[in-house]
Formats: C-alpha cells, sequence, structure tokens
C-alpha cells in the first residue's frame, strides 16, 4: 500500500524561539536556522547586548528577528516571558533547548547547591520552556519542531559531571517521551547530543589531551552541531522524531 505524503504548510511565519543563543552555540544555531528561512527570537539570560548582537546577524540574512530575557530555570518567569510574547506575536513553531550549565566537581564533593543549579538549568527548563509553547504549537495546527541539544556526558557519562549527565540524559529521556504524544500533531521532538565542541566552554589547556580521545582527532565546530539541528527543522526531518543524533566525531 502505497503511503500518503503529506506537507504542512505554514499559515503564518514559523518563528523559532532558540534559548542561550547569547552564546556560541546557541549564535550558531540561530545563524543556521536563519539561513534556512526562520525568523529567529533569541533567547538570553543576562547577557542582552550579545543575544541583540546574534538577533542582528539573524536579520542580515533576511528574516525578523528579535531577543527575548529570561531565566529559564524561573518557571514563573519562563511561562510569562513566553505566553506574553505568543500574545503579542502568536505560536512559535519550533524551539530549540540549548540554554545550560556546567559545574563539575567529584560526586562526593559536590554541593547541593551545585547539584540544583545545574539540574534546574539544564532539565528544569525543558519543561519551564516548552511546556508554555506546545499547546499554541497544537492549536496552530501547523506541525512544528522541537530540539534539544544533550551531550555525550548524557549518553556515557563523564568523571565529574554527575549533575550535567543526569540533565542532559534528562533531556534525552524527555524528549523521547514527548515525542511519543505530539507525533500525531505532526510535531517532531529529537536531541542532539555533541562530543568536545570547541566553544568557549572549553579551556584551551585542556585541547590537547581532549584531542587524543577524539578518533577524528580534532574538535567539533559550533557550527557543525547547528547544521544538524538546521537539517531537523528542515522539510526533508519531517518524519524523524524522538531520536538523539550524536556529533562527537567518532567517540563511543
Amino acid at each position: 500500500m502505497a503511503l500518503r505524503r503529506r506537507r504542512v504548510e505554514a499559515d503564518g511565519p514559523r518563528r523559532v524561539l532558540v534559548t542561550g543563543a547569547s552564546g556560541g552555540l546557541g549564535r550558531a544555531i540561530a545563524l543556521a536556522l536563519a539561513r534556512a528561512g526562520f525568523p529567529i527570537v533569541a533567547h538570553f539570560g543576562r547577557n542582552a547586548e550579545a543575544a541583540e548582537e546574534v538577533a542582528a546577524a539573524c536579520r542580515e540574512e533576511g528574516v525578523a528577528a528579535a531577543s527575548l530575557g529570561f531565566d529559564v530555570a524561573d518557571r514563573e518567569a519562563a511561562r510569562d516571558a513566553l505566553e506574553g510574547e505568543i500574545e503579542t506575536n502568536g505560536a512559535f513553531w519550533g524551539v530549540v533547548c540549548n540554554a545550560g550549565i556546567h559545574e563539575d566537581a567529584a560526586f562526593p564533593a559536590m554541593g547541593a547547591d551545585t547539584w540544583d543549579r545545574v539540574l534546574r538549568t539544564n532539565l528544569d527548563s525543558f519543561h519551564h520552556v516548552v511546556q508554555p509553547l506546545v499547546l499554541p504549537m497544537v492549536r496552530a495546527r501547523q506541525g512544528g519542531r522541537i530540539v534539544t541539544i544533550s551531550s555525550i556526558s548524557g549518553q556515557i557519562g563523564n568523571r565529574g559531571q554527575v549533575n550535567y549527565a543526569a540533565s542532559k540524559a534528562g533531556l534525552i529521556g524527555a524528549g523521547r517521551a514527548l515525542s511519543l504524544e505530539l507525533a500525531a500533531r505532526e510535531i517532531t521532538v529529537n536531541s542532539v547530543a555533541p562530543g568536545l565542541i570547541e566553544t568557549e566552554m572549553v579551556e584551551p589547556a585542556q585541547l590537547e589531551a581532549i584531542r587524543k580521545l577524539i578518533p577524528m582527532q580534532r574538535l567539533g565546530s559550533a557550527e557543525e552541531v547547528a547544521a544538524v539541528v538546521a537539517f531537523l527543522f528542515s522539510e526533508g526531518a519531517a518524519y524523524v522524531t524522538g531520536q538523539t543524533i550524536s556529533v562527537n566525531g567518532g567517540l563511543a
């Protein structure tokens, strides 16, 4: 039996929210999506100037773009900001949950505050950001895309990163479960799990030791991760959901 192919046409602009857009990876993701024609809302937590620079760079690609500030770890602040944005400009078609932090320590020495900050920022923010967006996306009946930025640490673990690994593994599980709830609505939910990426989070003194661990003998770039995210937002990825795509240079 032949499968009926269906393409969902947007009635309005397919706006995309990128959280943590003021950082290196977030900027690359926002620009890759802007180049693919998506209007961008560049989220920031503290650095409003950097987020506005990202929005300006996206506008240079010929799309509408704006910045939006709130703390992803604050449930009420996130909901208020997102509901206000939706009321003014309409539902988002997609979101990239990229905002995150790491605070590394050996587990026996890891303080409760360190655990809480990482889990609240990296994992609780999935609820705080995505939940206010989902019903408007469903009601818009245009399909949509949700992508979480996980990590190789969430797949295989890493010494000194029990909190970070837990948060990033949680994103994979949450995304997988949500993909089952939204599949019939043609809203896909996937995770991208970067390996060792050359961003401001990597200490220059660690680079040589890190390279030896990677089969490709180099760190990845933010643009290489962003290209995978852009693919997941494309029409060609409309049948890809509930998946985790690793971008890690061959690390097992």
